[in-house]
């Protein structure tokens, strides 16, 4: 009896969630459709509960099937007319980039969305990427899932461990077990590093987040000509042969594609799809065509601040900015002025902006083709389209002079104009990982101030966005200004698709969502009505801000969001000033108001620690670029030793591969050469903008290091290997002192040089000194590989894939890390302490 009792309770969801002690309430009363048993039988779910607990069997079951009752569980199905969804994001996006919010860059395909629905102006993001994305699909804020800085920066506290647990469901999953068919098309920066290898675990991959079909690349950013690219867990390489191939299209290829085939088989079949294409986040890579389209408009010829003035009056003729709103004072002293530019350094920004743009034009075209699609097949009416334009605001992190590769910038390398110089045709192409200068990022964010990274400051948070939906948003072009978050996406797709936030998930119960619906804005009648959305709090390496019904509290960045190398504030929970802005008169955060407002500014903090204690912000931390090298729970961590069978192995991210910066090591390899020779790559970790890679050359034995695409180390033997067995030995010894000085937030021990010795059958065949290493970081989206070389080469000696034709016996690598003395630790731990002192008073 106990038994039956229990199995009874597992099909009554809303009983099994009242004895829970979940949330009571009623439901909507269950849709069902068909001859109940039959295989064309549906329902909807309850929804609290998921998956939905089993359907108990309807039919009769006696000794013999003739004499028994056959019955089908019902398919399960979203509530009637729940659209479809079609959720869009584009990446590293102003607020004025696009023409659809005041910019000279056309984004027609956005210009649509906002024609046919409603422009959202007061729209938010949490300023930088995994953290948007993450609050995004799950409608919780950036900490409280996990997600305080990008996936790469990962720390092992809950609101900086870059993993959502099973607390916290994704949109995906919710619609997935509602009946929604999902999918993910794009970049996916929420997988933690150390979890991207094809060794897993994949349940934080989107596949493991509630998307059934996964089309993208993992991490930050990733070449749109020969990117790091996958289809749901597998590595995949369909540019290669195919030199034209571009990401950004092949990403739209793949919507439609999916769309299309779901349309084939079953019209009725419901979709969500969260298409999130990675322009125009760095390196920016449009098609040639793309950039001679931007080229002959001549937007960009009258510089950066004369843009900010063109824009501005964009913004108030449109109706996006009110007719009061100022605009934010120039940077003086912090940016140049265009005047102040001599012409080879307007012709390399131009290029710069063009390049850009050209980017942001091409991905919304092949955005609209998406949108094409969706109306090709008749369902534009009954689709849900929202497009927001960027995940944070435009980026800073290309130097105040932009920047060929941005790997140099993560690793402190800033090059002047004149050594720039060199790739300016190439500019875009698969020769450069490009940025533009800092300006245009200040520009494009037009009429704020600051860029990405900075949190407390609307120039790193404000983001346009645009709703459509035929069938229910009758107000076309509509512009709506009450305050929103990116949290609020989440229960705007619930309520628009009558589909209730669950309590428990796969037996966990749910952090309930954070976030406000934007339904109410849907209706015409609520135009001007007040914010539903009323306390927001911001936070970015220690930068913090609040905003409370008008009122902004900010803190002002203390480092610039380009110099990404240095060591962290010493105390971030009181190094930095306050600053208060009354937003309901001062749209562009341009009139700080903290000395004539005490007790709101009083207010203002207390409420502001209150939300940080309250979603898991702390402990406050400022660290950039060295948080990138911070131990983590990966394959690698706390091993020093690496061997490998030898076997074809490719594709290992770099988190999963031995890390030999700033650290002495040894690469060994046991090789068997063939009667007929052969050449071929044995191991390589990077590519073109930087790494290295241990190979034979029409079989003589080369060692190359790749420095960040600046310059070029080799070391070769004299002649080819003749048939039969070799070991093949790169041993380096580093002269600093490593990470082991990052621990005390001192970056001294990085970047050093030291000598080099390649030997071939136990004998040195060349040596020679680096004067310096790669401090920081190796290319992104390159990989660890052995016995090929898969995405770009390391070197111009050879073409990818460059199988090894021989055979590889072994691979071993060995580290040894520098290790501090007593007293080295001693003088390190005390210059900490005295900066902690310092900062504290």
């Amino acid at each position: 009896m106990i038994m039956v009792a229990l199995v009874l309770l597992a099909f009554v969801p809303a009983a099994w969630a009242q004895s829970a002690g979940l949330p009571a309430g009623q439901p909507e009363a269950l849709q069902a459709s068909g001859v109940p048993g039959s295989p064309g039988a549906t329902t909807t779910v309850d929804g609290r509960v998921l998956p939905n607990p089993p359907t108990p069997f309807a039919g009769h079951i006696d000794l013999n099937a003739l004499q028994s009752v056959p019955a089908w569980a019902p398919r399960i199905v979203p509530p009637k007319g729940a659209p479809n969804i079609l959720l869009i994001m584009t990446d590293d996006v102003g607020f004025s980039a696009p023409s659809t919010f005041g910019g000279v860059i056309p984004t027609p395909s956005l210009d649509r969305i906002a024609a046919d629905g409603l422009r959202y102006t007061n729209f938010h993001s949490t300023a930088l990427c995994s953290p948007t994305r993450a609050a995004l699909i799950t409608g919780k804020n950036h900490h409280s899932v996990g997600f305080g800085v990008v996936a790469e920066q990962s720390t092992g506290f809950p609101g900086y461990n870059a993993t959502i647990g099973p607390e916290n469901a994704t949109i995906g999953r919710i619609l997935l077990e509602n009946g929604y068919r999902t999918a993910w098309i794009g970049k996916n920066h929420n997988t933690p590093d150390y979890a991207q290898s094809q060794a897993g675990p994949f349940d934080q991959w989107p596949n493991g987040l509630g998307f059934q079909h996964y089309y993208g690349f993992n991490g930050g950013d990733t070449s749109q000509w020969q990117p790091n690219l996958f289809l749901d867990t597998t590595q995949i390489y369909p540019f290669q042969g195919h030199p034209q191939w571009n990401l950004i299209t092949a990403m739209a290829d793949d919507a439609i594609g999916w769309m299309d085939q779901l349309n084939s088989i079953d019209p009725t079949l419901p979709f969500f799809l969260y298409y999130v294409p990675g322009g125009t986040h760095a390196p920016h890579h449009p098609t040639p065509e793309w950039i001679d389209k931007i080229h002959a408009m001549h937007l960009f010829d009258g510089g950066w601040n004369n843009l900010r003035d063109t824009i501005f009056a964009n913004q108030k003729k449109l109706g996006v900015i009110p007719q009061s709103a100022q605009l934010t004072a120039w940077p003086d002293g912090l940016l140049k002025n265009w005047d102040q530019l001599g012409d080879e350094d307007k012709k390399l920004f131009i290029r710069q902006a063009e390049v850009y743009a050209a980017y942001l034009a091409y991905t919304d075209h092949e955005i609209g083709r998406v949108i094409q699609a969706v109306q090709d097949m008749g369902k534009l009416d009954n689709t849900l389209i929202i497009y927001i334009s960027g995940d944070n605001g435009a980026s800073a992190e290309g130097t105040p002079n932009g920047t060929p590769n941005e790997g140099l910038v993560f690793n402190g390398v800033y090059l002047p104009v004149a050594a720039q110089m060199k790739w300016y045709d190439a500019w875009g192409t698969d020769q450069t990982y490009p940025h533009m200068a800092v300006p245009w990022a200040w520009a494009f964010d037009t009429p704020f101030k600051w860029t990405k990274q900075i949190a407390s400051y609307f120039g790193g948070t404000r983001q346009g966005m645009a709703i459509s939906w035929p069938a229910v948003i009758k107000d076309k072009g509509g512009v709506r200004n009450q305050f929103a978050h990116v949290i609020d996406i989440v229960p705007t797709l619930l309520e628009a698709t009558g589909i209730p936030a669950p309590a428990v998930v796969d037996g966990v119960a749910q952090k309930p969502i954070e976030g406000t619906s934007l339904a109410y804005t849907f209706d015409k009648a609520n135009t001007d009505s007040p914010t539903r959305h009323r306390t927001q709090y911001f936070e970015m390496f220690g930068m913090r801000a609040l905003w409370h019904d008008g009122w902004m509290l900010s803190t002002p960045p203390l480092n610039d969001p380009w110099n990404l190398s240095g060591p962290a504030i010493a105390a971030p929970s009181n190094a930095f000033k306050w600053e208060l802005y009354d937003t309901s008169k001062d749209w562009t955060q341009n009139t700080d108001v903290a000395a004539t407002n005490p007790d709101k500014l009083r207010e203002m903090q207390d409420r502001l620690w209150t939300e940080l204690a309250s979603h898991q912000v702390l402990p406050l931390d400022s660290s950039l670029a060295t948080r990138l090298v911070a131990p983590r729970p990966s394959v690698t961590a706390g091993r020093t030793e690496f061997d490998y069978s030898g076997r074809r192995l490719t594709g290992i991210p770099r988190s999963s591969a031995p890390n030999v910066l700033n650290t002495s090591y040894t690469i060994k390899a046991d090789i068997t050469v063939p009667e007929t020779g052969t050449e071929g790559m044995i191991n390589t970790f990077g590519g073109r903008f930087g790494g290295y890679g241990l190979y034979l050359l029409k079989g003589k034995p080369v060692f190359v290091w790749n420095l960040l695409g600046l310059k070029q180390m080799r070391w070769e033997g004299p002649s080819a290997l003749a048939p039969g067995k070799h070991t093949l030995e790169f041993d380096f010894a580093y002269d600093g002192l490593g990470f082991a000085t990052l621990a005390f937030n001192d970056t001294s021990g990085i970047g050093h040089g030291g000598m080099g010795t390649f030997k071939v059958d136990g004998a040195v065949v060349a040596e020679q000194k680096m004067d310096q290493t790669i401090p920081l970081l190796m290319p992104i989206d390159e990989s660890f590989d052995i016995g090929a070389d898969t995405l770009t080469a390391v070197s111009p000696d050879y073409q990818v894939p460059f199988d090894f034709a021989g055979t590889i016996d072994g691979l071993k690598i060995t580290i040894d890390p520098p290790k501090l003395t007593p007293e080295q630790a001693a003088t390190l731990q005390a210059k900490l302490d005295a900066s902690l002192r310092n900062a504290n008073n």
